[in-house]
């Protein structure tokens, strides 16, 4: 791609602003309708949803956490793992080109283990093949590509395409970061986004609202991160479920727009639908310093619908389902973890819980990046931190990486000295990509799977997430807190009352960080990594080698056979968490997202078996012996026998991909039957045809034995608002039927009855 230079970006168009201004011209009629049915003020959030209803202009209000309703999305981003099975979806559809502005990011394919030029070339090497395709498939079909390098897509949204009042949908659960620029972004399976692509109405269930005010002020330690960190405290992984969370309040107006995104980013660690701010100063200053002045002139125009009702904010106890208060003069740091990102602690009581827990309390890694904190302001307020360090001859003990959030953050990092404050700390500066924060890190030593402790600016912290030890110890806080308890190399250190040691034995305090929240200079770039589409790519040929081991094209899923589902096997029971990364897991396996066969040898290697507490060892009830989750399976689809997968409370937490529901569709597994969903997974086993089940009563869940077998028996007369009955049939020949919950709507329905919700847009445009 021709080199962009500096001058050039920060003067060139700004993306589908003709898109912008549309939905900004229909946003007064839409909010007037929406106060007509409702009756009452509206939330920002309200706003948003009925200024995007399918339909056009509300008719009926919707009824909170029950209402399913059809959107329509102004646009979708992908990133390279998730968008490789959703564009090979796509390409089922039928379709000449997208319907509406779409973009993949090369993000998660880059492995971060020397340094940035190496690691680069090192992916581009061995990803090569993906990568193409992902070039080629967005040249055909109108879509925009960030090559790799270009950045986190979440980072890379937020300085292009996000803007207040709009509404976007990412195959990442970690879409929801726009949100810092006032829109409603909600992570989605390829599924969802092949629907939206394909120019159909996408389908939701109207969210329940979270109200946070933000009182105060940050000062001192304390930043964005920590209001998020309190939250998930709060509200715990699943609190936030089938809601979005507004801010809102004198405490969100003094916080920077990329403060707000790493709020938002982290609601997806709630379960949160989305969370969101109303526009604000802080959001016309970051949109003109990314060059979108013409956005802030159109955005401007309607400032009045682009934030909550004045009497919603006056009165918000009457407005939200549920309301949360924090003061952030008296916010303290927290420190969220080991193994969860809802376990909070103050840092001034890490050191006893830390002690109490039996955590190491030596940090072995400092780890800056990601897409929630790796924007400039974070960059600039961290390395505030190392440079005092460095002056006052401060050794660190601990090694530190960081990871820019794109290549616009990186080049104006380096531009700005803050790189080199880094690295004169040896740190090492990985690429502008995710790297650690999803597992791919290369990092020497993790195979021996010894106990230790590495803190991070990231938002997952589960077992084996970063470096597949799952003896490492993660904690997650702010990119300020990292630097410091890396540099102290102690998880007890506070720097609000500790000091350090200096090289002449001098004992030093840490000054609290100071940083730019934009550039005083701007933003600048060479070469920003964007791949322009062809305007007429009917041209483009797109070539998938047969013996490929990246890539597979996809055949259509079964259609339901309309009969009650007999003699399934259980495959496991899981025990406890299992998330995305249970049944889906990253790092190593991240190569075969394009290859739904090869991908499929992962599915639920790392959940718990309940009856022997062992990973990926179940027993196969064809044979009476124990094999790995995916042999068994596979055995099972030889021999033509249907199999349930049985789950705990909020089964499929994590990340939006869907090959955690394409993979036991694949295998022919039928039914996943928990306590309860996580939402975006739940969505994933409707769209690939699967039924996803809850137990109506979860003592039921004790129920399941080893050698069980199940019969369906009125799945015949599956429908809307109405139990199945599950026939449960033991080895010693007993039986007890056990009613099961289902959360499908009549056009749910029909995608199972199909086989796949792309199955039955293929049987529409036939």
């Amino acid at each position: 791609m021709e080199r962009i230079k500096k001058s050039q970006y920060r003067t060139m168009k700004v993306f589908d602003l003709d898109m912008i201004q549309r939905v900004y011209e229909r946003y007064p009629a839409r909010i007037a309708a929406a106060r007509k049915v409702v009756g009452r003020p509206l939330t920002l959030s309200e706003k948003i949803l009925y200024a995007h209803l399918w339909e056009g202009e509300a008719t009926t209000a919707s009824e909170r956490g029950k209402s399913y309703v059809d959107f329509a999305p102004d646009r979708v981003a992908m990133q390279d793992a998730t968008a490789q099975m959703a564009l090979l979806q796509f390409m089922q559809a039928g379709k000449k080109r997208v319907a509406v502005p779409s973009t993949v990011h090369a993000d998660h394919l880059i492995q971060a283990k020397v340094g940035a030029s190496k690691d680069l070339q090192e992916s581009l090497n061995q990803n090569n093949e993906v990568f193409n395709f992902l070039s080629s498939i967005s040249n055909k079909y109108g879509i925009g590509f960030w090559k790799p390098g270009a950045g986190i897509i979440h980072q890379v949204v937020l300085e292009n395409y996000a803007f207040p009042g709009g509404m976007m949908i990412g195959t990442d659960s970690h879409t929801v970061n726009a949100g810092g620029l006032g829109m409603l972004a909600i992570g989605v399976g390829g599924a969802d986004a092949v629907d939206v692509m394909a120019g159909m109405a996408w389908e939701l269930k109207f969210p329940k609202l979270i109200g946070v005010k933000l009182t105060g002020k940050l000062n001192g330690w304390t930043s964005a991160k920590d209001v998020i960190l309190k939250v998930a405290d709060i509200l715990t992984v699943k609190g936030g479920t089938g809601a979005i969370v507004e801010y809102f309040g004198e405490g969100a107006l003094s916080l920077s727009c990329t403060g707000k995104g790493t709020i938002c980013n982290m609601g997806a660690e709630i379960g949160a639908t989305t969370s969101t701010f109303g526009y604000d100063e802080s959001m016309r200053r970051y949109l003109i310093a990314t060059g979108r002045q013409e956005v802030v002139n159109a955005a401007d125009a309607i400032a009045e619908h682009l934030t909550g009702d004045q009497e919603v904010y006056a009165e918000p106890e009457k407005y939200f389902d549920q309301l949360i208060e924090i003061n952030l003069s008296e916010l303290e740091p927290h420190v969220n973890g080991p193994f969860t990102p809802d376990r909070g602690t103050p840092v001034s009581k890490m050191r006893a819980e830390a002690t109490a827990n039996g955590w190491p309390l030596q940090v072995e890694w400092g780890l800056i990046g990601s897409c929630t904190n790796s924007s400039y302001e974070d960059l600039a307020r961290a390395a505030s931190i190392v440079k005092h360090a460095v002056a006052q001859g401060i050794t660190p003990k601990a090694e530190f990486g960081i990871n820019p959030g794109s290549e616009q953050v990186r080049y104006t990092a380096e531009r700005d000295g803050i790189l080199a404050d880094f690295e004169k700390m040896g740190t090492k500066v990985f690429t502008n990509a995710c790297g650690p924060c999803i597992g791919q890190w290369a990092r020497e030593g993790a195979e021996k799977q010894e106990k230790n402790t590495i803190v991070h600016s990231f938002n997952r912290n589960f077992s084996k997430r970063a470096d597949g030890n799952p003896n490492t110890h993660a904690f997650v806080t702010s990119p300020e807190m990292v630097a410091a308890l890396a540099i102290a190399g102690d998880l007890g250190f506070n720097p609000l009352t500790d000091t350090l040691t200096n090289d002449k034995g001098e004992q030093v305090k840490l000054h609290p960080p100071v940083g730019d929240e934009l550039p005083t200079k701007g933003f600048a770039v060479e070469d920003n990594g964007y791949q322009a589409p062809a305007a007429d790519g009917s041209s483009v040929q797109i070539a998938v080698a047969p013996d490929s081991q990246r890539l597979q094209l996809l055949e259509n899923f079964p259609a339901w056979d309309g009969q009650n589902i007999l003699g399934a096997k259980l495959l496991i029971k899981a025990k406890g968490k299992c998330t995305t990364d249970h049944i889906s897991m990253a790092g190593p396996w991240l190569r075969y997202r394009g290859h739904l066969d090869n991908i499929s040898n992962n599915m639920l290697i790392g959940a718990e078996n309940a009856f022997n507490g062992e990973a990926n060892k179940v027993k196969n009830q064809l044979t009476g012996e124990y094999g790995e989750v995916p042999a068994v399976q596979r055995a099972y689809k030889a021999a033509g026998v249907p199999s349930i997968v049985v789950g705990d409370h909020n089964y499929g937490e994590g990340s939006s991909r869907e090959h955690a529901a394409m993979e036991p569709r694949h295998l022919g597994v039928r039914a996943v039957l928990v306590k309860s969903f996580a939402r975006i997974h739940e969505t994933n086993l409707k769209k690939q045809g699967m039924l996803g089940l809850t137990f109506a009563n979860e003592a039921d869940y004790d129920k399941i034995q080893e050698d069980d077998t199940f019969d369906f028996i009125d799945l015949q007369s599956f429908a809307p608002d109405t139990q199945l009955t599950l026939q449960i049939n033991h080895s010693n020949g007993k039986s007890e039927q056990i009613k099961v919950n289902h959360t499908y709507n009549a056009s749910q329905i029909e995608w199972f009855r199909a086989g796949s919700a792309l199955n039955l847009i293929k049987m529409m445009e036939a």
